[in-house]
């Protein structure tokens, strides 16, 4: 009998060994299950995490590249911080104003902005832009001839300086489009990218056409007054957030002053000023900067101006016609406007 409860007792150890065993091994099994799912998890996390950061680096990268890194900037900059979303023009000098944003193009402030207006010579901000897209070199050599040059002064209209026969850089004559307000280098350009006047005038209505200006028409590359030749203070504007895009552009009109190397005709090359930033004795506005603009006048559009500024770390765009009088009743009305702006934007990030 002994021997037969020995016997028993040994088989029940024997089975609880082996199912305590059982049981270990199987817990054994779930923690690695477990342990191994939890480092599947932890790997995609990083894989997410890393996807995200490559993204993110394409994205700057590309911005980099394709000439929209300031937007881009500013996009992130409205993210963290308020921006003034609507501003009162009222009290200047101007009859038509249109403040617009830079990066998305809204306007949050204006004064007749869909109205009619003469541009006057803030018509060459078309004619810049076209010539930069459209000349393959801008470093080749163009010489003026006396047709480029024939009835400009008849018609009191601005020259930059250079004469018939004179051999000159393209770029040269670009930045006498925007800085002295150079008629004559508008024509010269005009017929070296498109054969004449007319042609190219073609390829301005097309390209305004392109950009949604439909309220503008152009009729000659310089602005000179014609009842046909009209656009709107919205439309300038959608012109002006177009081109500063561009690179070259951006270099000319934020430039003060040019001085070109010496020619057949002027031997020390000549000097020109920028005939907005020649009259502001400091750019500096509250809470930012004026950086560079395009100045227009006619006895029948008045005085204009096409500007941008950096306020508060954003770009803004203002165009502004039809001011009246004597002496820069246009520039008063930017500084007026952009420091209205600045004090805005502070007085949102103080709150």
């Amino acid at each position: 009998m002994a021997d037969k409860r020995r016997k028993r007792t040994s088989e029940t150890a024997n089975r609880t060994r082996k199912t305590g065993s059982s049981r270990e091994n199987n817990v054994g099994r779930r923690t690695r299950a477990r342990r191994k799912k939890g480092n599947n998890r932890s790997k995609l996390v990083a894989c997410i995490i890393a996807e995200i950061l490559v993204i993110a680096a394409l994205v700057i990268a590309m911005a980099s590249r394709f000439g929209i890194g300031t937007e881009f900037t500013e996009w992130l900059a409205q993210l963290r911080k308020p921006v003034v979303q609507e501003l009162d023009l009222s009290g200047i000098n101007s009859s038509t104003a249109v403040l617009m944003q830079a990066r998305g193009g809204k306007v949050i402030g204006e004064i007749n902005g869909d109205q009619q207006m003469y541009p006057a010579s803030m018509t060459k901000i078309m004619t810049a832009i076209v010539a930069i897209e459209k000349l393959g070199d801008l470093d080749q050599e163009i010489t003026l001839t006396n047709e480029m040059v024939a009835g400009l002064a008849e018609q009191n209209a601005m020259q930059a300086g250079f004469q018939p026969g004179e051999t000159v850089r393209a770029i040269d004559l670009l930045y006498g489009v925007l800085l002295p307000s150079g008629a004559e280098c508008c024509i010269a350009l005009a017929d070296t990218v498109a054969g004449s006047e007319e042609a190219f005038v073609e390829l301005m209505n097309k390209k305004a056409a392109k950009l949604g200006m439909d309220n503008t028409h152009f009729c000659d590359t310089t602005g000179l007054h014609d009842p046909n030749h009209y656009s709107t203070a919205k439309d300038i504007a959608v012109l002006l957030k177009y081109a500063i895009k561009n690179d070259t552009f951006r270099e000319i009109i934020e430039s003060p002053w040019h001085s070109t190397p010496g020619t057949n005709v002027h031997p020390d090359g000549i000097t020109f000023y920028s005939t907005m930033l020649k009259n502001l004795s400091d750019t500096t506005v509250t809470d930012g900067q004026i950086l560079g603009g395009k100045t227009g006048y006619t006895g029948e559009a008045g005085h204009c101006l096409a500007s941008f500024a950096e306020i508060d770390g954003l770009e803004y765009i203002l165009v502004t016609g039809g001011a009246a009088g004597t002496g820069i009743p246009h520039i008063n009305d930017a500084v007026t406007i952009y420091n209205r702006l600045g004090e805005a934007a502070l007085a949102l990030n103080n709150n």
